[in-house]
């Protein structure tokens, strides 16, 4: 049976139709400020903390395909499986994510916390993502990097307390957020973010930590800074 469902997802691919997949990306917090042996030591933290998140929430790594590399950060790309829902992500996976991290960093030696903390601002997104013979692409990852590099998404995470910042797409939240699926408060999501892509304007919501206040929320939101 497995077998016949990748058959199937070889003869898709060939013929250049997309897959849908729940998209998850995350970027590491100033990386390039950081030496060499430093980002090596995040990076092999930031595959072992994400990897862990996930399994945590049920998506095992038969539910998704091979972590993307990029650098100071990582692509998942989750199936859609009954297994890996979206709201698993949001209520699940994240949380952990975030937990893992703030963990860490109170773990690290005090002379070196600053150089080795782990920070980072993820999105998730999901949409059509086509593949070829040197991996994936499409608008649906577009717009998800887009997001995820927004100067108002940047600098939410330097305003936070905590280790993680999260930010959504408008289809995330229209499909998932809005309905307040168990773990998931609706109210804590703001709509700070606008990115355009292929000429189209897609907004971002970024969730924001229950301790912030009114006034930061409204200096977010008029951050004026191109995103």
């Amino acid at each position: 049976m497995e077998r016949g469902k990748d058959d199937i997802g070889h003869h898709l691919m060939a013929a250049g139709l997309p897959h849908h997949r729940a998209i998850v990306a995350l970027d590491i917090e100033q990386s390039t400020r950081r030496p060499d042996p430093v980002k090596a030591e995040l990076r092999r933290t930031m595959y072992e903390l994400f990897d862990t998140a996930l399994c945590s929430a049920g998506i095992q790594r038969r539910h998704r395909d091979r972590f993307v590399d990029r650098g100071d950060g990582i692509l998942a790309l989750i199936r859609p499986v009954h297994r890996a829902p979206k709201a698993i992500l949001l209520n699940q996976a994240i949380p952990a994510l975030s937990r893992l991290l703030a963990d860490y960093n109170a773990g690290l030696p005090r002379a070196s916390r600053t150089q080795r903390m782990l920070r980072v601002r993820v999105v998730v997104h999901a949409g059509e993502v086509a593949y070829d013979a040197n991996g994936c692409f499409g608008e649906a990852l577009d717009v998800a990097f887009r997001l995820l590099d927004a100067a108002r998404v940047k600098r939410a995470l330097r305003e936070a307390a905590d280790p993680l910042v999260l930010v959504i797409s408008g289809d995330i939240h229209s499909t998932v957020v809005r309905h307040g699926y168990d773990g998931i408060d609706d109210q804590a999501f703001q709509p700070l973010v606008r990115v355009h892509v292929a000429g189209r304007r897609y907004p971002g919501w970024i969730h924001l930590a229950e301790h912030l206040t009114r006034h930061q929320v409204t200096q977010i939101a008029s951050y004026r800074r191109p995103a």
